[in-house]
């Protein structure tokens, strides 16, 4: 009999939480250590309890990975997450059977770069459809992918695109803070040149809404400055918090969202850390970036929202060099999924 995948489960009390999300699991680069993270991942006893998990890749890559990393599991074909059951030991995927048996381990492959892709685009197709609750992303080869003709920058370009949204943001979560970034993967000045209130009004929205998603209805937000000491009246820089950053943070608050700043950033993290903030908004890459690696780096989860759906992804890369030989660590991904589900809106009843 098929277990459905929104059904909620009861605690020890005899309670019921609220349903499970439905998590599409793309297996990522399949040349890489992906299918390696993924299975043990899926199997890990935590994983159940979090989500409903459903990979969607190649079925013979992860039965090849499983072989390699020593564990004893059943893979499974489904048509779609409806047909899923969700038992110890079993694997669910949506087999796209795009990748040659004998694909190597380890070597740049167009092949798997357009796997990949493919895998990613019916993860959004899923998404879109209300089928999924959330999207948790093993890595891609960005260089496989462009050998493919897929021309994105990631997996946030790819997803941002497949479902329609022209922007989103990234998230960083640790189990001791949350960060979202105003910019991310530009130098400093051209950072500071496209801050503006706009800008910093949509990050913080998008920030509110993921945190009321995982389940904190009002959650307080601390919003850096760009300068140090956020500027100290006018003591560092030209006045870009008074300019860029104020104007956002008075119209948030009109709108009744608890957005405080602009804050210190050198202070804003250990105050975020204590409790004192449930999410913090980073003005650039590396100032949200360097506090979240000291606090949790182990644990550290991307996430990008402003999407349909909350979509997670692992902290490091495919790892050509020790792909297929069973070194990877599954760690990252089996928190990737708990995030994915911490922070997925609970399905709707069918």
């Amino acid at each position: 009999m098929n277990a459905a995948p929104t059904a909620p489960t009861a605690d020890r009390t005899g309670a019921t939480p609220r349903a499970l999300p439905v998590i599409a699991v793309t297996m990522g680069d399949g040349a890489g250590i992906g299918p390696e993270v993924v299975v043990p991942a899926l199997l890990h006893p935590d994983t159940l309890r979090d989500c409903r998990p459903v990979v969607v890749g190649d079925a013979e890559r992860l039965r090849q990975a499983a072989r390699i990393v020593g564990v004893d599991c059943t893979i499974v074909p489904v048509e779609s997450p409806a047909q899923a059951e969700f038992t110890p030991g079993r694997v669910n995927v949506i087999d796209l059977a795009l990748l040659p048996a004998d694909l190597p381990w380890g070597k740049l492959s167009p092949k798997a770069g357009d796997a990949a892709y493919h895998y990613v685009r019916v993860a959004a197709e899923l998404a879109m459809r209300g089928d999924v609750q959330g999207i948790c992303t093993a890595p891609l080869n960005k260089e496989a992918l462009h050998a493919a003709g897929h021309l994105y920058p990631g997996h946030t370009e790819l997803l941002a695109h497949l479902t329609g949204v022209e922007e989103v943001s990234m998230m960083l979560s640790t189990p001791k803070v949350k960060v979202i970034h105003v910019t991310t993967h530009i130098g400093l000045i051209d950072a500071v040149n496209r801050i503006e209130p706009g800008l910093v009004e949509r990050t913080v929205r998008r920030g509110h809404e993921a945190m009321v998603r995982a389940g904190v209805p009002q959650p307080r937000i601390g919003v850096c400055g760009i300068n140090p000491h956020a500027g100290e009246n006018g003591l560092f820089g030209y006045g870009e918090e008074e300019e860029k950053i104020v104007p956002a943070l008075e119209v948030l608050r009109a709108d009744g969202i608890d957005a405080r700043g602009p804050l210190p950033a050198d202070t804003a993290f250990f105050l975020a850390s204590r409790g004192d903030y449930d999410l913090i908004v980073a003005m650039y890459h590396d100032q949200g970036h360097g506090p979240v690696k000291v606090l949790g780096i182990e644990a550290g989860v991307n996430l990008t929202v402003g999407l349909p759906v909350i979509r997670t992804s692992v902290d490091h890369g495919t790892a050509f060099d020790i792909a297929g030989t069973g070194r990877a660590d599954a760690r990252s991904m089996v928190e990737a999924l708990r995030q994915a589900a911490e922070m997925s809106t609970a399905p709707a009843a069918r």
